[in-house]
């Protein structure tokens, strides 16, 4: 039985699939299994993603439409069969020897619980971030940084927050999204504090680099709501200790005020409270 499974969802990138499956059959020298969770496996690039997937790959098929959003990425542990599990976007390419990397660590730490991440390496293949920072921008909390200390190590590092196209763990440590998570976005710095609030770690391994594509000149396929992201903030927020009177939850007012009216931030909350607190 293999040891790892890599699991990806996906919303109307076909493109996307094909080259991250192929790159991760044809550049890496190990055992896995393979799971792509289809959020639109109606659509053309769905059908397409099917029989591509089971036509020509040994991966797991699974589609699910009970909601939309980043949440589903649940879906990849809930149906993972390894001890270890991976979640990627299906636009993500990872440096040869990137996994071969991350299961020396899991063989040399059999029973951490702890996130682990890898740098994202610029489109130059030379830059790369190793984390995010503590600020707010573009509707995000986090921007991209590097501890280059940290990686010229060569050491794995302890890391607070970072971008969530690559990540991993024990498949039984996963936490999960709340299940008030609707849309996309709002996952960075929130799982990563579920997993420091309950005394683990967020851990970054040099060696385990990934690109991966921002840019979509056909637009971005799946629905992109603003509210919808608040909404998650305030829900992840709540899930991790914060009140809506907290500092965190004000930065995030201030950030989304910037798009949103205030009568709209102020719905939200009251909203995202009564709702939580019913939960």
């Amino acid at each position: 039985m293999n040891k790892l499974t890599i699991g990806m969802p996906v919303f109307d990138d076909f493109d996307g699939v094909y080259f991250t499956i192929q790159a991760l059959r044809m550049y890496h020298d190990i055992d896995f299994d393979l799971i792509v969770i289809d959020n639109n496996p109606r659509s053309s690039h769905g059908m397409k993603t099917r029989d591509f997937v089971n036509t020509w790959t040994n991966a797991k098929y699974i589609e699910f439409t009970e909601k939309i959003g980043t949440s589903i990425k649940n879906q990849v542990f809930l149906n993972s069969e390894t001890e270890y599990t991976m979640c990627i976007d299906c636009h993500v390419m990872i440096k040869s020897g990137g996994l071969k990397s991350l299961i020396r660590y899991f063989e040399k730490n059999p029973d951490t619980k702890d996130l682990i991440q890898g740098p994202l390496w610029m489109d130059n293949l030379n830059d790369y971030c190793t984390h995010f920072n503590d600020k707010w921008g573009g509707m995000m909390h986090g921007q991209w940084d590097t501890d280059k200390k940290g990686h010229d190590s060569g050491m794995p590092f302890e890391i607070q927050s970072m971008g969530m196209g690559l990540f991993a763990c024990r498949t039984d440590a996963w936490p999960g999204f709340h299940s008030l998570f609707m849309g996309f976005g709002g996952e960075e710095g929130y799982m990563h504090r579920k997993f420091l609030n309950r005394g683990d770690k967020c851990i970054c391994i040099p060696d385990l680099k990934w690109v991966h594509r921002f840019e979509r000149p056909n637009g971005v396929p799946y629905p992109n709501i603003v509210e919808d992201r608040f909404w998650n903030y305030i829900i992840g927020a709540l899930d991790t200790g914060f009140n809506i009177y907290d500092g965190f939850v004000q930065e995030a007012c201030k950030e989304f005020g910037k798009v949103l009216p205030q009568s709209t931030i102020n719905n939200i909350l009251i909203s995202a409270e009564n709702t939580y607190y019913k939960e």
